[in-house]
């Protein structure tokens, strides 16, 4: 009933389709968190200008679909710039850009459960805001938001399999070449969804394990 023997001169294929489904992962959620704090730090400000831009940043990219956002960028890039992106990156940036206001929400309300009198020693002491928001306030917003920051992450990973539909040879996109070869539907689909299950525990296990750490540094 079940051939998954006919996968395996295709598991070549799965070993660089998983990896570019990390590489994927990876650079979306390092994209979303640098684009995220930023957004946070421009949130509770005080700019009249930026703040509602900010917001307004958020709320879209919060209330319409990724894959809209997706498509969006991929075929709307070279229309609008010239730039023929590619594949990969047009699955990237929008990630990343999506991420970033998930991210950022997170990431805003672990800097305001700061304490305020840190924020007035620092400004009493004299301490450069820059450098103070650095080494002080984003070590403590991360440890507040770090499970939200590893919900985030597992979550890229499992949207990842979205840009399959724009021709990124992911783990998704193995697994529907295969079964269009094969016509082996099941056996493709089940590997991927097995392939998909590993990874996310293993991150699951990851954050869980720093998780961890945080609380007994504590």
């Amino acid at each position: 009933m079940f051939k998954f023997s006919v996968l395996v001169p295709y598991l070549p294929l799965l070993e660089s389709a998983v990896w570019v489904t990390l590489k994927f992962t990876f650079f979306s959620t390092f994209l979303g968190f640098i684009g995220g704090f930023f957004l946070a730090l421009i949130t509770i400000s005080r700019n009249r200008i930026l703040a509602p831009l900010a917001r307004f940043y958020i709320s879209v990219f919060r209330g319409t679909p990724l894959l809209v956002q997706l498509m969006l960028i991929y075929f709307a890039t070279p229309q609008i710039t010239g730039y023929t992106i590619s594949a990969l990156e047009a699955g990237v940036l929008s990630f990343g850009l999506n991420s970033a206001a998930y991210i950022s929400e997170a990431l805003r309300g672990g800097i305001l459960s700061v304490d305020k009198g840190q924020w007035e020693a620092a400004l009493s002491l004299g301490v450069p805001k820059h450098r103070f928001i650095l080494d002080v306030i984003l070590p403590q917003a991360i440890k507040n938001t770090f499970p939200a920051l590893i919900n985030e992450s597992i979550a890229l990973l499992k949207d990842s399999s979205l840009v399959s539909v724009i021709g990124v040879a992911d783990t998704l996109r193995w697994a529907d070449l295969i079964q269009a070869k094969t016509f082996r539907a099941f056996e493709a689909f089940i590997v991927a969804a097995a392939v998909y299950y590993v990874l996310v525990m293993i991150l699951t296990f990851i954050g869980a394990y720093f998780e961890k750490k945080v609380r007994i540094s504590d």
